[in-house]
């Protein structure tokens, strides 16, 4: 399988190869950055890519560079889905390569309309004969390049990846917002391209400090690699997808307004009523780059929903039940680390059920968006109603369907609700 080892009493986790994913929506930019990170052990470093550009015709082209050598290789899309493609192609890749002597680090150059969260859990929970390739290799960092000129009007768009000819497949109802915002999310680092005019500029590096804090920042042009490498903090995600109930916020963003940019915390006890937090979901999608939370509607008062937006898209999911309503063998199977934060956050009545939204906004009102939540509250009359007469509610979030490759996706990203997926 290729796992290399240390001394047999002591397995040395080092011994794994280490992985850099460089993810954009600018190929060139990615494609940069690549062979930036190639050019600091030329000989020693791997870099594959799989070139999704003729997907809808069914043909994935990979290519692979090591040493002196590079190999294409056609592949045929396997059950017409990308996922799976790159699961029976990709992930056994990833254990040859980590297997040959010569290689010391291998580079995923990843399309332009990949994210690396399902890369990166791919490797870590898919098991390839009999183990997960993370046994293999550990992800050194993801690197997102940013195109200074057009990223911010991307991400605050709602235009479909299929009329930038990026679509993974032709069912694919994705927008340019919900990859560029998740491709910068889930970097450890951000490398900067392109030149845009000052207030562009300072715009869009607001943007990137709300949607991820941590990650240094440095410019395409001179690329020191090893010093953006040594520059992630030992803090870094490097890779780790969080669960529906994790942080909605890594790191320590400003909540300060600046440059017209801002974060909205909004977090309330009682549940939404279905209809009216329906009809407020558009104050999320005008002005906004991203919104992140769980939601607890009045009609499904054991289930958390997941809100999530990226410019004019948005896609509401089940998070799963709330642990109120879990039997105390449930209970121990949860992560630990929400056990803790419901004890600490709970309540005699409600449980752990509550609102938890985080919106980032660059051109809308942070008022507004508190003022529509709030009105899609419940009130003091329908409250007192109780359970019995929240369930009989009209529910728009009722209707719910399965991806049938949902078991190659990230936890934290539910089947979207049909009727729900906005913004095309």
């Amino acid at each position: 399988m290729g796992l290399r080892v240390g001394t047999e009493t002591e397995p040395s986790e080092a011994a794994r190869v280490p992985l850099v994913v460089v993810a954009g929506l600018d190929g060139e930019h990615v494609a940069e950055t690549a062979g930036a990170v190639r050019a600091t052990d030329p000989h020693g470093t791997a870099v594959v890519h799989h070139d999704l550009r003729e997907v809808t015709s069914g043909v994935v082209r990979r290519y692979l560079r090591h040493g002196d050598s590079e190999q294409l290789t056609v592949l045929e899309l396997a059950h017409g889905c990308v996922s799976c493609t790159l699961r029976e192609d990709f992930l056994p890749l990833l254990r040859r390569l980590a297997a040959a002597p010569d290689v010391r680090r291998i580079v995923v150059r990843l399309d332009s309309s990949l994210e690396p969260e399902a890369i990166c859990w791919a490797i870590e929970h898919v098991v390839v004969d009999t183990a997960p390739v993370a046994e293999d290799v550990e992800v050194e960092a993801v690197l997102t390049a940013v195109d200074l000129p057009s990223w911010l009007g991307d991400v605050s768009g709602d235009e479909p990846l299929y009329e930038r000819g990026l679509a993974g497949s032709p069912d694919d109802e994705r927008t340019v917002a919900q990859v560029g915002v998740g491709q910068v999310e889930f970097a450890d680092a951000v490398v900067l391209a392109g030149d845009a005019d000052r207030w562009q500029t300072v715009r869009t590096e607001a943007v990137l400090d709300r949607l991820t804090p941590a990650a240094p920042r440095t410019a395409l042009t001179g690329l020191d690699v090893p010093a953006l490498l040594a520059g992630i903090p030992a803090g870094a995600r490097r890779g780790e997808v969080d669960g529906a109930h994790g942080p909605l916020l890594r790191g320590q963003p400003p909540l300060d307004e600046e440059s017209g940019v801002s974060v909205v915390l909004f977090e309330q006890r009682r549940p939404f009523h279905p209809e009216r937090l329906h009809d407020a979901l558009d104050v999320l999608l005008d002005g906004v780059v991203r919104t992140r939370g769980r939601a607890w509607v009045a009609s499904q008062p054991d289930t958390a929903l997941w809100l999530e937006s990226a410019g004019g898209g948005l896609r509401v999911g089940h998070a799963g039940p709330w642990l109120v309503t879990q039997t105390p063998e449930q209970w121990a199977q949860v992560d630990p680390e929400r056990q803790v934060k419901a004890s600490l956050n709970w309540d005699d009545y409600y449980g752990d059920r509550m609102q938890e939204l985080v919106v980032i906004a660059h051109e809308a009102d942070p008022g507004a968006i508190r003022g529509a939540l709030h009105e899609a509250l419940l009130t003091d009359e329908e409250l007192a109603l109780g359970e019995t007469a929240w369930r009989e509610l009209p529910d728009p979030f009722g209707e719910w369907h399965e991806d049938p490759c949902a078991d190659d996706e990230p936890q934290q990203a539910p089947a979207s609700s049909e009727g729900d997926q906005r913004g095309a």
